[in-house]
């Protein structure tokens, strides 16, 4: 016995002795990362404030980089910023007599459509309070374009070998009934919505024509309004914009400048001679600069004084049950609101909503929380790139709702799936199943045969009483009749530009507009710099990444840059536990670069 308990102390001991030394490895691991990937920011006296995009991917919030991604050394130096701090980073420098003007490279910009818009509309900002915004373009895209011209000055490499990618905008539809028959998966998909699209790809090789349809206007409406933008900038007729692109007119460089889309061809040294002269000096090497990464970073809002705080939900992924970390999660999510509402300090809340929905239990418990918040103080939403289906169901009763004429939205609707692979198993796989079941009904959800007529009705019941509740909660929260918004829901997405229309939002707005709203409310506030900022929940660290990497919890969407990514970041989360649940959201991701 003796023997067996100095067995266990020594056994006890080394593994504590273990653990310390992997924390102490870990975090010199962290902090090894960390000097890698970070330094502290300097503001010269004068200063460029520069704008590579192909190194800024614009996200919901500023994260951390994975230390692990930098010490792999991949070359990759790209920074995720938050919009919100991008826009106040633009906002400050405009206002900055340190800043001189901006310098943008805008190839390679990463970031959804309403990131882009948000961020647009920001320099549109910047250059009406005097300042001057010069691009220098290689490569042209939909998103690198559409930023670009705003500028004063485009100017383009002299140089061949760039590649126009500036085409319009388009969207690609999956449909997988052929192979799926092939492998003899029969997908049942019960639903509610005449556009309520999402499993139409399982059961369809092709479009249905309110599919079709509302594909056609949402692409439509999002590029019209992209070149909109860009043909008043750059003093042009939308007709005469659309027309260089659909006749291939802008094949070259010279092309850009014969058609007035860019001022001048430059090699790299004529760029240097122009930013120096702009800048006020002879020599390049005397132009100090900063990135907006570095800048956003010192120039973080922060109140002294504050009359209160406005915290910013940040509602951005697929809403799921748990406690999911990396997705809106229900009961996370409800948490999180509640603390909210519970912090004397805080006056008035932002929901910024970036998900195109999930599952409806998880919509439900964020709603109920949100409610509660507005009995206390007011909520206003702001929309990202999407706010559809569950990401429409819990902001629609919200104050008042912003959104950029590209975000998705809608998607009033629901569904429910079950794959039946019996086919599969008995035709191809030769395998025979036999289902022995206490009740009738035993194996409905099992997906090894397929649902009778009488489960089918007993599922589109289920489907039919959550439609009502969506279409009822949205009546109440747009102050609409029922059967006003079934004639504008039935599952159909729109644009953030037609939802203005049909009262589905309020105001073409950014998160920045949305902040202000909030902060007015507050009894004694007459500006927005009388308000403390404070987001929730709080982006994950650099060990939260680590840790996440280590435990394998870090999913990739392995259809990644291939014509399937949009599908798998709609069903990546879904699974064979999920067979039978209903769900509110968005058909696809909608990927248009």
């Amino acid at each position: 016995m003796k023997n067996f308990i100095k067995m266990t102390l020594a056994t006890l001991t080394g593994l504590l002795l273990f653990g310390i030394i992997v924390t102490f490895i870990m975090g010199g691991i962290i902090g090894a990362a960390s000097m890698l990937g970070k330094k502290q920011a300097v503001m010269p006296e004068s200063a460029v404030l520069t704008m590579d995009m192909s190194t800024i991917l614009l996200t919901e919030q500023t994260k951390e980089a994975d230390p692990l991604t930098a010490l792999q050394g991949n070359g990759m130096e790209i920074s995720s910023l938050g919009i919100y701090d991008a826009i106040h980073a633009i906002n400050t420098a405009a206002a900055d007599p340190a800043v001189k003007f901006i310098y943008m490279k805008p190839d390679g910009a990463m970031g959804g459509m309403a990131q882009i818009e948000e961020l647009r509309t920001a320099l549109v900002h910047f250059r009406e309070s005097g300042k001057a915004i010069v691009s220098y373009i290689e490569n042209p895209t939909n998103a690198g374009y559409y930023l670009a011209s705003v500028s004063d000055k485009i100017y383009m490499t002299s140089l061949d070998g760039g590649m126009n990618m500036l085409c319009g905008a388009s969207s690609q539809m999956i449909f997988l009934k052929d192979l799926l028959d092939k492998i003899g998966v029969n997908v049942q998909l019960i639903r509610h919505g005449k556009y309520k699209s999402a499993g139409e790809m399982f059961i369809r090789n092709n479009p249905s024509k309110e599919n079709l349809e509302q594909n056609k206007a949402m692409v439509t409406s999002i590029w019209a309004n992209w070149a909109g933008a860009i043909a008043e900038s750059r003093d042009l007729t939308v007709n005469e914009f659309n027309s260089m692109l659909n006749n291939l007119e802008l094949n070259f460089p010279e092309d850009f400048v014969a058609n007035g889309l860019a001022d001048e061809l430059v090699t790299r040294e004529e760029l240097n001679q122009k930013l120096s002269t702009l800048y006020g000096t002879a020599s390049v090497d005397d132009v100090k600069s900063i990135s907006l990464q570095d800048y956003a970073s010192i120039k973080n809002p922060f109140t002294f004084d504050a009359k209160g705080k406005v915290a910013v939900i940040y509602v951005d992924g697929d809403i799921v049950d748990g406690k999911d970390v990396q997705q809106v999660a229900g009961d996370r999510f409800a948490k999180i609101i509640s603390k909210v509402r519970k912090d004397t300090t805080i006056k008035a809340a932002v929901l910024r909503v970036n998900s195109p929905g999930g599952s409806v239990l998880a919509s439900e418990k964020i709603k109920t929380e949100l409610a509660l918040l507005q009995e206390r103080m007011p909520v206003v939403a702001s929309y990202g790139n999407y706010a559809a289906s569950g990401g429409y169901w819990i902001s629609a009763g919200c104050d008042k709702i912003y959104t950029n004429a590209t975000t998705l939205t809608g998607s009033i609707g629901v569904f429910s799936m079950i794959p039946d692979f019996s086919g599969t198993l008995e035709k191809k796989l030769h395998v025979n199943i036999t289902s022995v079941n206490s009740n009738a009904h035993g194996d409905m959800y099992d997906m090894m045969r397929p649902l009778t007529d009488s489960e089918a009705a007993y599922m589109q019941a289920s489907v039919e009483k959550i439609y009502d509740k969506f279409t009822g909660l949205v009546a109440e929260g747009r102050e609409m009749p029922v059967a006003r918004v079934d004639e504008i829901a039935q599952g159909r997405v729109w644009t953030g530009s037609e939802a203005i229309n049909i009262n589905l939002a309020d105001q073409i707005g950014t998160i920045e507009d949305a902040i202000t709203w909030a902060a007015m409310s507050i009894d004694g506030v007459s500006s927005v710099d009388q308000v403390k900022i404070v987001a929730y929940p709080k982006p994950l660290t650099s060990l939260d990444l680590i840790l996440q990497s280590l435990e394998g919890t870090n999913d990739q969407n392995i259809l990644a840059d291939t014509p399937f990514e949009s599908v798998g970041e709609a069903f990546g989360n879904w699974n064979a536990s999920e067979s039978g649940k209903v769900y509110a959201r968005m058909p696809y991701e909608y990927i248009i670069r």
